[in-house]
């Protein structure tokens, strides 16, 4: 299993590209993105939990109900959500991207982002049709990331590869996603391809596994957005025997994916909107996962902790306070808190209470970009670990006029 380049067109037969097609009024970004594999694929999903839900959800869930497609569309600076005519507009991007492509509407996957409840025109996304499928190629997985960010700072790709039944494979995937990101199902868009051949049924249960422990333990600021939606295509291109059981294969694929998914999480807290550094919360020693989760998770989700985390404040109180109003099973009276950077790793809390410690020590490692807050509770054989970021100044900056 090792780290390689290409992101989407990573994986064999996959082609991506970006372009600025109108939708954005800046014209130097990106605003549309398409990903292509050269034959039908398997695909697989999951989708926001929140009852109001962008009606590109609807359209692509109806399309790959048979478990298959083969083509992703995607546009930024709208999200296609609570409009009248969202379904409609949905469905002329997929007939659009079809024509083109020389496919049936049926094996688009259709995804939006941006403001919600302002009418999508559809004009800006048809002129640019063209221009993005005649500039699809095996190098485009840049630009199709950069044509579905919206407040990100950095494009967020990766991509590996690994061994199956002898045969060489590869999984890479694009994301956005920096505000409205406190998932219960999947996170903001996120899109993966790959070369394995695998059954719709086993994808869908690596896919749905997989969330459980990456995206469903991010968080930057608490809000579950609208359009939320992680997509999956595997076109069998490596040449593997088809997945279609759990065993030795599958756990490799799993693996893979896992591998893939976390560095996307990572990217995703880390840029979070305003975010000057990622948070990552390892929770040791709990009753069992579920609890162990639940503490990972609130303690990633405390204003007052992110806060904290800003002014590389060890204001460790703030941990416990999180554990304590969480609803886990612990006994707080047996948790241990330490704070861990690349400068050193310094212990702030004993069984429940404070000791001492170098509150200098602690600053300096607090003012790293990558912080962990390791929590031991000291009664089982429960881990977990979440993602999310400091929260900071420019947070309230962007969301205060992001519409206008």
């Amino acid at each position: 299993m090792k780290l390689i380049s290409g992101g989407v067109c990573a994986a064999k037969g996959f082609t991506a590209n970006g372009v600025h097609c109108g939708i954005r009024k800046n014209r130097t970004k990106r605003d549309l993105a398409l990903i292509y594999s050269e034959t039908p694929a398997t695909a697989a999903a999951v989708y926001t939990t929140n009852l109001v839900k962008g009606a590109p959800l609807a359209v692509t869930k109806a399309h790959i109900a048979d478990g298959k497609a083969q083509a992703i569309l995607c546009n930024s600076g709208n999200a296609n959500t609570c409009n009248a005519d969202g379904v409609e507009i949905a469905e002329k991007m997929s007939l659009l991207a079809a024509e083109t492509l020389g496919l049936k509407p049926e094996d688009i996957v259709i995804a939006s982002t941006g403001v919600i409840g302002q009418p999508l025109p559809i004009e800006p996304i048809a002129a640019g049709m063209k221009p993005l499928a005649e500039g699809l190629n095996p190098d485009g997985s840049l630009t199709a990331a950069e044509g579905i960010m919206t407040t990100d700072t950095i494009v967020k790709e990766v991509a590996v590869e690994f061994e199956i039944g002898g045969k060489v494979c590869r999984i890479g995937g694009i994301a956005k996603g920096s505000g409205m990101i406190h998932p219960n199902m999947a996170t903001m868009l996120v899109f993966i391809t790959s070369d394995v051949a695998i059954s719709p049924e086993m994808l869908q249960k690596a896919l749905s596994s997989d969330i459980a422990d990456t995206f469903n333990m991010v968080s930057v600021d608490g809000d579950t957005s609208t359009n939320d939606m992680v997509v999956v295509l595997a076109n069998g291109r490596a040449g593997n025997q088809e997945i279609t059981a759990e065993g030795p294969e599958f756990e490799t694929f799993m693996k893979a994916l896992n591998t893939v998914t976390v560095h996307l999480c990572r990217m995703i807290a880390g840029d979070g909107e305003g975010a000057t550094k990622l948070l990552e919360c390892h929770v040791t020693g709990a009753c069992d996962t579920q609890n162990a989760k639940i503490v990972a998770k609130s303690v990633i989700c405390s204003s007052l902790l992110k806060a904290a985390m800003f002014g590389a404040d060890a204001n460790w109180g703030r941990v416990l306070c999180a554990i304590g109003y969480s609803g886990a099973n612990v006994d707080v009276n047996r948790v241990d808190v330490a704070f861990r950077s690349a400068k050193g790793t310094i212990p702030v809390c004993k069984d429940g209470a404070g000791i001492e410690f170098s509150e200098e020590i602690a600053k300096e490692i607090l003012l790293e970009k990558e912080i962990e807050i390791l929590v031991g509770c000291g009664e089982g054989p429960g881990t977990a670990t979440a993602w999310g970021c400091d929260l900071t100044y420019d947070y309230v900056k962007i969301n205060g006029d992001y519409r206008t």
